[in-house]
């Protein structure tokens, strides 16, 4: 006889993956999950907005770089003590989720150009053929970019 497994799942849900279709009635999703985390990381109603049209202009942005081989977005939400993260990967592109142009203007002009204001801090990967752009908002102090 074999050890009987169990599955617990935590009510303090800390780590949120979606995968979603270029709708733009679907980028509604991943901008609700991001103010639920911002809100009960303790950000004002104010901040949790601000992050959540954030997420989804870059949903948004990230649609017209999906291709027809590759057509779904994966956007992934997890909270830590310091900060809130939110990748949005792809598949097929050697391009960022969010356009360079959109993190330039962003770098430059702290989110005035793209409606990233809502974020801190906007990074860019490849793995492999996989292109990640990881969208951070700092629950406190902002470290500086080093």
């Amino acid at each position: 006889m074999s050890p009987s497994r169990t599955t617990t799942v935590s009510v303090d849900s800390r780590r949120i993956e979606l995968q979603i279709d270029p709708d733009a009635r679907l980028a509604a999703a991943p901008g609700g999950a991001a103010r639920f985390l911002a809100e009960a990381a303790g950000l004002t109603s104010e901040e949790a907005a601000e992050l959540q049209k954030s997420i989804v202009a870059a949903c948004l942005e990230t649609f017209e770089h999906l291709t027809g081989d590759h057509p779904h977005l994966t956007v992934t939400l997890v909270r830590y003590p310091n900060r809130i993260e939110v990748e949005l990967t792809h598949e097929g592109g050697a391009e960022p989720a969010v356009g360079l142009d959109r993190i330039a203007g962003f770098a430059t002009q702290m989110g005035v150009s793209g409606g990233l204001d809502g974020v801190d801090r906007v990074q860019y990967e490849a793995r492999g053929a996989l292109a990640v752009t990881r969208l951070t908002k700092y629950l406190g102090h902002v470290p500086p970019i080093q």
